[in-house]
């Protein structure tokens, strides 16, 4: 088994449950079949492993520096970008006429999955660079395309995202920085943005930062905000350098894990004479951003999803490797002593962590099927489910992931806790993972308070029929019928409370309907994986019925064992949290201030 993901597992979700396949069936795809896929997935395991992983633990020990003038990285940083960009992945969702490889998004976040799993903080770079170029080719005019996008996608330049200022934080509608229009159509940028991820660094010739700022006179909230294409050197309608833009990096911030990936404070304008270029239509800069943030979301839960499996399997190789007492029922001193896993709650620590990280992973590459369906498709309705779901994608992985990675630390014991093993930095890595593209609560908030009752609730609906699709399959299995009609059960309380809650907000109790928001998310986000746990056994029982295979029938056993323990286990915390939202519970809502 690889150390970065079980392929058996990957290859069963790409191929069984998602059927990527199917998708050759689309005009887009028609010159793809599985033998493209697999030898992109092989390119990508084989970057990932001789290129990123090797550099994980040196780049998190040697943070990048800043000397008041340049920042530098590890040579090795250099290395992988260098090889990404090489092997056509920072375009690889493109058209073929553009150097592409007109890939699924199925098989490119899978592709991804390689990269988050072996080194997140390296990885980062070439997504982001990804994600900024995707919005600077759908928004861009056809000028700032040919000056740009080229460069982008060979990995000349890279790309960020500049939103957060240090008195706005996640307000984006409070922003301060202004552009001021100029003569020749471009805008003079100043204010100041924190917490940009690679907003400086040594690895490329310029970084193009995508920059929310209000035109002068614009009205304020997010109606005013603008989005800006500010690159740190100016560039030549060819793509060619020219003088340095009044871009400044004020600091770098150091972090507790993500340590390869710099963290930035800029200054735009401190000289008055920041070049930016209005990207789009004025006073759409949120609309716009919205594209590279929902697409950074579902990346962060990839992330969460692909760190967690990484701890997920170091501790899986210890404990089957590490000797340590007896079994309970043997206490002579002279019985040998059995390795870790053969004790049950080491088993409990480990299931837990394939429950969620299997589970998380899941969850991601249905968003990424859903924007396959929508984009290359045309399937409205595809797009409708991934806007529902793209708040528990991000959330779910972002909550468990850490979660799983605890356990991790936990079933190493002493070891784990010490760097000589990687499940601390794995820890450490994802605890970012809340935090990145919006906090825990604002999703909770985006989804009960808004996505939740877009299109007259027909995500929800949609969501429901396929679940119920499901079922109706698994309840066929005789291994799945109880856990079929458990899930149901928590199921129906679910829609209970949604329909309470939904009945609430139409008749103005806003603020007690949303106040435990969180808990919704959370209650949710457990329904969907369980769900996609359903799913997976079922598709297990099919796909593996006729083999005899020893390998085959541990998979499926372990696919049904987690799947049990995810229902059983999990799942039940669902009926305290329905019973808490239905009553509109005020234990938080009425907390005060001077009461902490």
């Amino acid at each position: 088994m690889s150390k970065l993901i079980n392929n058996k597992d990957l290859e069963f979700l790409l191929y069984n449950v998602f059927n990527a396949e199917q998708l050759t069936q689309l005009p887009r795809f028609a010159e793809h079949d599985r033998t493209t896929f697999d030898s992109i997935l092989t390119t990508a395991e084989r970057i990932a492993t001789d290129y990123f992983a090797p550099h994980n633990a040196k780049a998190d020990a040697n943070e990048p520096q800043f000397d008041g003038k340049n920042v530098t990285t590890i040579a090795e940083v250099k290395d992988a970008w260098r090889h990404f960009a090489e092997s056509g992945l920072l375009c690889a969702k493109h058209d073929y006429a553009e150097g592409g490889m007109q890939l699924p998004s199925l098989l490119h976040m899978a592709a991804n999955s390689f990269f988050m799993s072996a080194n997140p903080s390296t990885a980062g770079y070439p997504f982001l660079t990804s994600a900024a170029a995707n919005v600077i080719h759908a928004f861009g005019s056809d000028e700032q395309k040919a000056m740009f996008i080229p460069a982008l996608f060979s990995g000349r330049f890279s790309g960020t995202m500049a939103l957060t200022e240090p008195d706005v934080g996640s307000s984006l509608g409070d922003l301060s920085t202004k552009a001021v229009p100029a003569a020749d159509g471009s805008y003079r940028i100043k204010g100041q943005k924190m917490y940009i991820s690679g907003g400086d660094q040594d690895i490329t010739e310029n970084i193009v930062h995508l920059v929310l700022a209000r035109i002068e006179g614009a009205e304020k909230g997010v109606k005013g905000i603008s989005l800006f294409i500010v690159p740190k050197v100016m560039t030549h309608p060819d793509g060619s350098l020219a003088e340095r833009n009044d871009v400044q990096l004020a600091g770098l911030l150091h972090k507790m894990g993500y340590r390869g990936t710099t963290s930035t404070v800029l200054n735009f304008g401190e000289q008055d004479q920041c070049v930016g270029y209005l990207l789009g239509e004025a006073g759409k800069g949120l609309m716009y951003m919205f594209k590279m943030m929902n697409e950074a979301r579902i990346g962060v839960g990839l992330g969460a999803a692909m760190i967690g499996y990484r701890g997920y399997l170091a501790s899986l190789d210890y404990a089957r490797n590490r000797p340590q007492g007896r079994c309970v029922t043997e206490k002579g001193p002279d019985s040998k002593p059995i390795n870790i896993i053969e004790h049950t709650d080491v088993k409990r620590m480990l299931l837990a962590q394939k429950a969620y990280v299997e589970g998380s992973l899941a969850l991601c590459l249905l968003a990424a099927r859903l924007v396959d369906e929508q984009e290359a498709g045309s399937d409205g309705d595809a797009g409708i489910l991934l806007d529902l779901l793209t708040p528990i994608v991000k959330s779910f992985p972002s909550f468990y992931g850490p979660r799983a990675n605890d356990l991790a630390i936990q079933v190493l014991g002493g070891a784990g806790y010490t760097r000589e093993y990687p499940v601390e930095q794995c820890y450490r890595d994802n605890r970012l993972n809340p935090i990145h593209e919006g906090t825990h609560g604002i999703q909770s908030l985006d989804l009960l308070g808004r996505k939740l009752w877009q299109h007259n609730g027909k995500g929800l609906k949609l969501l429901m029929a396929r679940m119920h699709s499901t079922l109706a399959s698994a309840a066929q299995k005789p291994q799945l019928g109880e856990l079929v009609s458990e899930f149901e059960h928590y199921l129906t309380q679910v829609q209970t409370t949604t329909l309470k809650l939904g009945g609430a907000m139409q008749t103005g109790q806003i603020e007690e309907a949303l106040a435990n928001s969180a808990l919704f998310l959370d209650m949710l986000g457990k329904t969907v994986v369980g769900w996609l746990w359903l799913e997976m056994a079922d598709k297990a029982l099919v796909t593996f019925a006729a083999s005899s295979n020893a390998e085959d029938t541990d998979f499926v056993a372990g696919k049904l064992q987690a799947a049990q323990y995810f229902i059983r286990w999990e799942m039940p915390e669902i009926e305290l949290q329905a019973r808490l939202l239905q009553r509109f519970d005020r234990s938080c809502l009425d907390m005060q201030s001077a009461w902490f």
